[in-house]
């Protein structure tokens, strides 16, 4: 039976029926990227998650970003003139820590690192972010698995540090003819009908392809979908993807259990 890993952003969460989704959420998902204090969250949010993704046997990666919690990690910072190299790499290592070190308290272990918004989206492209990150990652004794997007400066740093690497695709995002993720400034970017996040995810799952937002088909091959917890009708769009590709004989699983 082909199996697929359904993935979604948690702990990102700053009111009460935004975090009854995200517990609802960890239902439907088999991975959750826990956000570590770098764009959102907090230790409390933190141990909410790990202790609702331990209730749902739910897989738990840190969710580190740009050190920007003003603009939730979404505003792209230059090497050099916003944070220098090193701090980043120091601040990435510094969330994820927190991560690993609150799990551990309550028994769980952190597998893999999916970074998070505009450091996700440049390092798609930028091969020092790339390094940076890769590095942050292989400085642990923990074995974490690199998450990021297909054909990105990621998946070349991750093999350049011996990293396992999964790619993922989203259910609630255009893709430009390059592979790559529409910019959120542009108008249609973020998918909002549920019937079309249903939709992009079966093609992409089924078919290994997806329809890009000048309108051609493109092949895409990944080991999970990423559900994105702050868009509206998150929980909605999880409930019915999982229930949809479940009917179409796919089994739900973790990446890091394959």
């Amino acid at each position: 039976m082909k199996s697929i890993d359904l993935n979604a952003d948690l702990g990102e969460a700053d009111n009460p029926e935004w975090v009854n989704d995200e517990i609802e959420m960890l239902q439907y998902i088999s991975s959750a990227n826990i956000a570590c204090g770098g764009h959102a969250g907090s230790d409390e949010a933190m141990r909410r998650m790990i202790f609702g993704a331990q209730k749902h046997n739910v897989v738990i990666g840190a969710h580190p970003s740009y050190p920007d919690r003003e603009f939730f990690g979404r505003k792209s910072f230059k090497i050099g003139r916003d944070i220098g190299a090193q701090e980043l790499k120091l601040t990435l290592v510094n969330q994820i820590s927190k991560l690993i070190n609150l799990a551990e308290s309550a028994n769980e272990r952190v597998r893999y690192v999916k970074p998070h918004g505009a450091l996700y989206n440049d390092a798609m492209k930028d091969t020092e972010k790339a390094d940076i990150i890769a590095r942050a990652i292989s400085s642990f004794k923990q074995n974490l698995i690199f998450l990021g997007g297909p054909n990105s400066e990621m998946k070349i740093a991750a093999k350049k540090y011996g990293l396992k690497y999964v790619s993922e695709g989203f259910a609630d995002r255009r893709y430009t003819e390059d592979g790559h993720l529409q910019n959120r400034d542009i108008k249609g970017s973020v998918i909002e009908k549920q019937n079309e996040r249903i939709s992009q995810a079966k093609n992409i799952v089924l078919n290994q392809s997806v329809i890009t937002a000048s309108g051609k088909k493109m092949p895409i091959k990944v080991d999970t979908i990423c559900l994105h917890g702050d868009s509206p009708g998150a929980l909605r769009t999880a409930k019915k993807i999982r229930n949809q590709l479940e009917k179409s004989g796919i089994r739900i699983m973790a990446f890091a259990n394959v």
